[in-house]
């Protein structure tokens, strides 16, 4: 799994534009967030096809960046999330991003992107 950060400008019709690219090429999102700085903006988006996103905004000519993404499933209780943080940061691993991709069956979704993806995986198991 990936999650693409997308650089766009900080005005309307900026998310417009690309989510009707992903959509034309039939890509589903499956988690998004976003964060304005100065004249700039930029997306997190995470997809349901890597490929045909990759390949949707390189021809769109949109920037981004593709990171991988360390997905873990919780129990869906509070301070589990807690725990991840607290072990990550004692490994002094950054956390650049996070999201929840959704929840069943009493567990929850989650997915990061870390500075350090083999000491994570390892660590978290």
């Amino acid at each position: 799994m990936k999650e693409f950060k997308i650089q766009v400008k900080h005005q309307p019709g900026e998310l417009a534009k690309v989510t009707e690219t992903l959509a034309a090429r039939a890509v589903n999102i499956k988690a998004i967030a976003s964060e304005a700085l100065g004249e700039d903006a930029f997306l997190r988006v995470v997809t349901n096809d890597v490929n045909t996103t990759t390949k949707a905004l390189k021809e769109s000519g949109t920037k981004y960046v593709q990171n991988d993404l360390l997905t873990l499933s919780l129990i869906d209780r509070p301070g589990e999330l807690a725990k991840v943080a607290k072990k990550l940061g004692k490994a002094k691993i950054n956390i650049e991003s996070i999201y929840i991709l959704g929840q069943k069956e009493g567990k929850t979704e989650v997915a990061l992107v870390v500075d350090d993806m083999k000491k994570a995986s390892n660590l978290l198991g």
